[in-house]
């Protein structure tokens, strides 16, 4: 007896885009109409390994195949609402290379520039600047290589790491600094490139 694989079925992934929306996002408070269209257009299964593709919808993480995660979708959800991205934005994603981030915001902006965590903590020369940033993951502080990144006023929206709990975050650039105001607690896959030096104790 031959055994074939059969491929999933567009129409059962649509489903279940749609119970994504229903069931994670309203239930959640996440209910603008631009963040569902989006949620609902985007095929999530497309940005997960080829095994985890029947899960893809699920409400946790799901570990890629460098190793990383692509959280869970009311972390997307949450980042479009709080970006509030608009038409003339130029937008800079530190993706964690699921792609996922940048294909939800693309029609949404100007501009979508990605470029990685090990890029983002990058000592370099003087870089285009962004109207909005947005990063894949939780970090623990926001290095002044990323903030030189961010055009004065600019807008910042990630996961934020402190002892062991990550929430979300917003925030804006005033002059060199950037200050960002904790939200919600949410479990938000975290990027340890960010991770602050641990500092001499006495």
């Amino acid at each position: 007896m031959t055994l074939t694989k059969t491929k999933p079925d567009p129409a059962s992934f649509a489903a279940a885009r749609r119970a994504m929306v229903d069931s994670q996002l309203r239930t959640s408070g996440v209910n603008d109409e631009f963040v569902l269209a989006r949620m609902l257009a985007v095929p999530r299964e497309e940005h997960v390994p080829q095994g985890a593709r029947g899960t893809a919808y699920i409400d946790r993480a799901i570990t890629l195949d460098n190793g990383r995660r692509i959280g869970a979708p009311l972390f997307y959800g949450m980042v479009l609402a709080e970006s509030q991205p608009r038409s003339e934005d130029t937008v800079l994603v530190v993706d964690a290379g699921s792609g996922y981030l940048p294909a939800l915001l693309k029609p949404l902006v100007s501009t979508v520039d990605v470029i990685s965590p090990e890029e983002a903590v990058a000592k370099t020369g003087k870089r285009k600047t962004y109207s909005l940033v947005v990063v894949d993951g939780a970090v623990e502080s926001v290095p002044a290589t990323l903030a030189k990144r961010m055009a004065d006023g600019g807008r910042i929206v990630t996961g934020l790491a402190a002892k062991g709990v990550t929430k979300l975050a917003v925030g804006r650039k005033s002059t060199s600094d950037v200050a960002l105001l904790p939200l919600a607690e949410l479990g938000i896959p975290r990027l340890a490139e960010f991770d602050t030096p641990e500092g001499w104790s006495f």
